[in-house]
């Protein structure tokens, strides 16, 4: 590494660029002080040409003011003088402050230059109530130099800043300057005389102050000799850059104060003081757990680690979740003319990196992917010595010559596994090489070697010779990792794994369930510092730790017992700005970092879980999903080999098959479990009962919010439960409706900072989208479809916002991505209103115009987020929160959409009958006689041959009664098949169950 300049190699004194000429102080690689080493002529330093360690360059002497609340430099104006000018060189961080202040002869008239968002500002103060402004610049709070001039002259003032031009002030009088100048801010003495810093005082670096063109010796303030001063250091700069090294993690910019630093994780993915933790979940299954239907989510599989998000489509059954991962090329892909010295060669991109998917696949239970392989005269593997012809690379880009269904290794296909090959001499059906089409399909599983990154085919080049291909998505289910537990029945037990690397930052997230009063979750000790996480109480939970600054200790007291057999969810944080510890959904609790001292944690020991390294305070009970930095401990692997601990945890709600549907939570009892279906838009004894509401005109259902609320978990200092649930930009919203009025106002959510997001039926029947976030712009406004949805039928909307990312789901036809103009969230939320809203400041006129249309129809399972409005509008018509306006209906628009469809089929039927009818009428007495006649001798014909018939066969039916019941149990598979088709298709008609 060089300094100063680029040498070439083998060329003493020749260097590649023009080098460096000037001074360099405080030059310091990874801690170690350059100059120091190369005035002390270490060997490792190699200096060429003239290197001095003097600075011949002018000396300026700097002064810093340190307080952003009583730092300020006063100095003395000539009396006689009547024009001013100033001229300085400043360098802050602060992007506010007082930098000068002057008075204009009269008492209440001055000037004032302050540092504001920024820039500068020039104020002109006629009295209390009479200012006037000029502003110039921009960025001026970035750490560096900038130089400034300000005059005063008759009837102007003139201002600028670097090399911009200058701006310039009219004056209704002559300006005359006071007696003195207050740089920095105003002396607390001065304060009852209308002197007041107007937001903070200058906290940074000044140099170079000019007077009247006469320069100020700061040596002279500082003897006393000179003007007057407060908090200030001279003949240093003390400013600090605290972006570097850079703390915000995940490409979030960085940014700061004098005191502090500040990470902008906007478009990351990721939120807190250091962009640290991911916004998204990290699989599809967890997906289904907050409620989620079938659709494209971004998932992070590794949580707060290296790898960003990507994209997936999340398709989300009764029995599994499936992961879906699509490529550049899924259609069939028809080969001819090939051999293996000029193979077909097709190599396959997914929708997110091989990184990705590593983490994706090492996640899940189970992997496949379909390869379908036709041929005809066009083989896999050479008959004579097996030399493979064909092959596919796996996601490391090793060859592999298994085809479907078999294990690694083995040159075979999947009907060698099945013993259904059509020459027994050969393990695949194209190797039988024949002219027909041939089928060698099979499904891939072993999941160390998917996803497929390419295919090679090489046997399509003689007469006849074909080959056709088609490589699937890859299909995942499960997570390994989400319920992956171990219990603990002695106190002395734990589990240990290596040292926890955790210097700078650190998330732990786990689920436990005990009924012990207390016990440790985890311990990492060093030589001083350590860091623990314990039930400290029944209902107490702490986090503490100690990086060399004295223990730190956050605790999170519930209201309710935490030892009550039930899964509590615990996450706890540490980085440089700051520790925090949250509890279920109780308040989140923080506590910043020093902006001194020593940042990193220094561990050295094994980390233990489930208890310590003395054997003592041991937690017994259950633990699972137990996440570090991303990455998820094998709990199940490690109790395996040792005592006191075993895989997996006891109950009913322990397993991975979900018993409450739709958000439900499931909660243990002594014989069985029920469901809670608190945050749930569905009610009954599995969270499966959809709750419905008629609305009439007029009808609306407001919820309004006890205090205010962000949408999901904020990262500000704010203490309530509320706040402790809000996070950047995200919101979930589910709800089905039927109605036949246009426009129509379904669901709207306002703040109390005028913005709002609408979901409405526009005049045509169209679902529009309507958010605004920032109230100076135009609101962005989306329609997923054109289709009219006021057409009598039941619709299922499901929408999901992660920052500028919408996800938006109608009915099971439309999955659509939009982008919002700006990720900015919906802050301190004041209501949702679900039917009619009056007028409301701040509203487009197409919004306001749904609103007093208000809704008439029947609304269902309504979600945002974690609340349910209609729910908690039928269970608390009390409650101050939910206001109901107009009559209510407890309904099923599942059966109103059925009754719907019945009416309108029975009206053409019935049109058709009254016609019969008509014609009937028309019919004579005596073709009623003949009819009447025949019926009763065809009547008896029938008795006759019954009876003889049930007599002759009577004994036979007794006989074969056994095994026809035998094979009424088993009936044909394409029976089966078509019986379970008109079954989902019933399930899918009636739709009586939404997942959110």
């Amino acid at each position: 590494m060089s300094f100063g300049g680029i040498p070439l190699p083998g060329k003493p004194g020749t260097f590649l660029r023009k080098n460096f000429h000037g001074c360099m102080e405080n030059l310091y690689y990874n801690g170690v002080n350059i100059i120091d080493l190369a005035k002390r002529r270490k060997p490792q330093i190699y200096s060429v040409g003239n290197v001095s360690f003097s600075c011949s360059e002018p000396v300026l002497i700097s002064s810093t003011f340190l307080s952003s609340s009583s730092s300020f430099l006063a100095l003395p104006l000539d009396s006689a003088a009547e024009t001013l000018s100033v001229s300085l060189q400043f360098r802050t961080w602060n992007r506010e402050g007082m930098l000068l202040s002057v008075g204009l002869g009269k008492d209440s008239e001055k000037l004032l230059l302050l540092l504001v968002h920024g820039q500068l500002r020039l104020s002109h103060h006629r009295s209390a109530l009479q200012s006037s402004d000029i502003v110039i610049g921009q960025a001026l709070s970035d750490g560096q130099w900038h130089t400034l001039s300000i005059s005063i002259a008759g009837y102007q003032v003139s201002l600028a800043v670097d090399d911009e031009p200058p701006s310039t002030m009219q004056m209704k009088e002559v300006a005359l300057p006071g007696k003195s100048l207050l740089i920095g801010g105003c002396p607390s003495v001065l304060s009852n005389q209308g002197c007041r810093n107007p937001t903070m005082a200058y906290q940074g670096c000044m140099r170079s102050v000019v007077i009247n063109n006469k320069p100020i010796n700061f040596y002279l303030v500082q003897q006393g000799l000179l003007g007057n001063y407060s908090k200030l250091q001279f003949d240093i700069c003390g400013i600090r850059d605290r972006c570097l090294p850079n703390y915000c993690e995940h490409d979030g910019v960085c940014s700061q104060s004098w005191s502090t630093f500040f990470c902008d994780c906007s478009g990351t993915g990721y939120t807190g003081a250091t962009c640290h933790n991911s916004i998204f979940e990290p699989s599809c299954e967890a997906h289904r757990l907050t409620g989620s239907a079938s659709g494209f989510f971004s998932i992070d599989p590794d949580g707060s680690g290296p790898l960003k998000s990507t994209v997936v489509y999340c398709n989300i059954t009764d029995d599994k979740v499936w992961t879906v991962v699509n490529h550049n090329s899924t259609a069939m892909v028809r080969v001819q003319g090939s051999s293996l010295q000029q193979p077909h060669v097709m190599t396959f991109n997914y929708s997110t990196s091989l990184e990705q998917l590593r983490t994706l696949v090492g996640r899940s239970e189970h992997c496949q992917q379909e390869v379908v392989y036709l041929c005809r005269k066009s083989r896999l593997f050479n008959t004579w010595d097996g030399t493979p012809l064909s092959w596919w690379l796996d996601r490391a880009g090793e060859r592999r010559t298994y085809w479907g269904g078999f294990l690694p290794g083995v040159q075979q296909c999947a009907c060698s596994l099945d013993e259904n090959c059509i020459d027994m001499n050969h393990f695949c059906n194209c190797d039988a090489d024949r002219s027909s089409w041939e089928n060698d399909t099979g499904i891939l599983s072993y999941k160390e070697h998917l996803p497929v990154t390419e295919i090679l085919v090489g046997d399509t080049n003689r007469s006849g010779s074909e080959a056709i291909y088609r490589i699937g998505s890859l299909h995942c289910f499960g997570d390994r990792f989400l319920w992956n537990a171990a219990s603990f029945y002695q106190e002395s037990s734990y589990l240990h794994f290596p040292t926890l690397q955790a210097e700078l930052s650190v998330d732990i997230s786990l689920y436990f369930k005990t009924t012990a009063p207390s016990g440790v979750f985890l311990e990492n000790l060093g030589t001083k510092d350590f860091i623990r996480l314990e039930l400290s109480g029944p209902s107490v939970v702490t986090f503490t730790f100690d990086v060399g600054n004295g223990p730190v200790v956050l605790t999170v007291k519930s209201h309710v017992p935490l030892n009550d057999k039930q899964w509590h969810y615990v996450r706890s944080e540490r980085n440089v700005r700051e520790a925090s510890l949250q509890v279920d959904q109780l308040p989140l609790r923080f506590l910043e970092a020093p902006s001194e001292g020593h940042t990193h944690l220094q561990l050295n020991s094994q980390l233990f879980i489930g208890g310590t390294a003395s054997r003592q305070r041991g937690f017994l009970g259950c633990i699972r999903s137990l996440n570090i930095n991303g990455m998820t401990l094998d709990l199940e692997e490690r109790a395996k080999m040792t005592p006191g601990v075993s895989s997996g945890c006891p109950g009913h709600c322990s397993s991975q098959n979900s018993l409450c549907h739709n958000r439900g939570k499931c909660i243990e009892k002594s014989s069985g479990y029920v469901c809670d279906c608190t945050h749930s838009a569905y009610g009954g004894p599995n969270c499966k009962k959809e709750v419905s509401v008629s609305f009439e005109s007029g009808s609306s259902v407001t919820y309004t919010f006890q205090e205010p609320f962000s949408v999901m978990r904020n990262h500000s200092r704010q203490s309530s439960a509320i706040f402790a649930q809000s996070s950047n930009s995200r919101e979930s919203i589910a709800f089905s409706f039927l109605t036949t009025q246009t426009p129509a106002m379904l669901l709207t959510v306002n703040t109390y900072h005028q913005q709002y997001m609408a979901i409405i039926l526009a005049h045509n029947g169209s679902l529009q989208i309507w958010y605004r976030l920032n109230r100076e712009k135009d609101p962005d406004i989306f329609m997923p479809t054109s289709l009219n949805l006021a057409n009598g039928e039941l619709h299922r909307v499901q929408i999901h916002r992660e920052g500028r990312d919408m996800y938006v789901q109608i009915d099971k036809d439309t999955n659509l991505k939009y982008s919002l103009s700006t990720d900015k969230e919906l802050i301190t939320i004041r209501s949702l209103t679900l039917g009619k809203v009056t007028g409301r400041a701040g509203v487009d006129e197409e919004v306001l115009q749904a609103g007093s249309r208000g809704f008439i129809g029947c609304l269902s399972s309504v979600q945002f987020n974690h609340l349910a409005p209609l729910k908690a509008a039928i269970l608390n018509r009390g409650s101050s929160l939910v206001n109901v306006l107009g009559n209510l209906v407890e309904s099923n628009c599942g059966e109103l959409a059925d009754k719907s469809s019945s009416r309108s089929l029975s009206d053409s039927t019935d049109t058709g009958s009254r016609g019969k009818k008509l014609l009937n009428a028309q019919n004579d007495s005596a073709v009623i006689g003949g009819l009447i006649a025949a019926v009763v001798l065809i009547t008896l014909c029938a008795v006759a041959v019954m009876t003889r018939f049930l007599y002759r066969h009577r004994h036979d039916r007794t006989r074969q009664m056994a095994p026809v019941k035998e094979k009424d149990h088993q009936p044909r598979p394409e029976l089966r098949y078509r019986a379970e088709l008109d079954l989902h298709s019933a399930m899918r008609d009636s739709r009586k169950e939404y997942f959110i």
